[in-house]
């Protein structure tokens, strides 16, 4: 008789999802689709609850060089195309909520501060090897990294509209949100 899988109520963690023998929709389509006509910049939207933190996580596990993740996608549909293997695990990931600082500040200004501190904080510590001309600034920081290891950053947003559900009237906010991704990701190198 065949083990029964169990139902994932509360799980929203890929890696739980697929080594706990939880119940599991292969959305590693996903994955053929980035590999076979990615841009630099990808943006996926689905209804509510259609499971696009699930898909990030599923993202974050394939990309992510810091952890050998092959193991989860053996049975999965990703691992029968030709360009699976040339990409597993062979980048920097950065995988953020844009919801959690959203909700742990009380404005725009206080929000990018935030997500800027955290953000330098965690590469310096990651790469406390690599020497940096402008600790302070996050674009230099990412580029220093880059041209230490060579291996470029896949960044995953999650919640990434979430401003805009929350600041609907405010287009300086708005603005200032824009502003920000823009100079941290548009044309960069990394």
């Amino acid at each position: 008789m065949a083990e029964l899988k169990k139902l994932p109520i509360g799980i929203e963690n890929f890696e739980d999802m697929i080594k706990e023998n939880y119940y599991y929709v292969d959305k590693t389509g996903l994955l053929k689709q980035l590999l076979n006509e990615h841009g630099l910049v990808n943006l996926f939207t689905r209804p509510r609850r259609f499971g696009k933190s699930m898909g990030v996580d599923m993202l974050a596990a394939y990309y992510d060089r810091s952890v050998d993740t092959k193991n989860l996608f053996q049975e999965l549909k990703i691992n029968s195309t030709e360009e699976y293997e040339k990409h597993l695990n062979q980048y920097d990931v950065l995988k953020i909520n844009m919801q959690e600082f959203l909700s742990a500040t009380e404005n725009i200004d206080q929000m990018l501060r935030m997500l800027n501190d955290y953000l330098l904080f965690d590469l310096k510590e990651q790469y406390g090897q690599v020497r940096f001309r402008d600790e302070n600034n996050l674009v230099q920081v990412m580029k220093d990294v880059y041209s230490y290891t060579k291996h470029p950053f896949v960044i995953l947003i999650d919640e990434w509209d979430c401003l805009f559900r929350e600041y609907q009237q405010d287009q300086e906010a708005q603005k200032k949100y824009l502003d920000f991704l823009r100079f941290w990701l548009k044309d960069k190198e990394y």
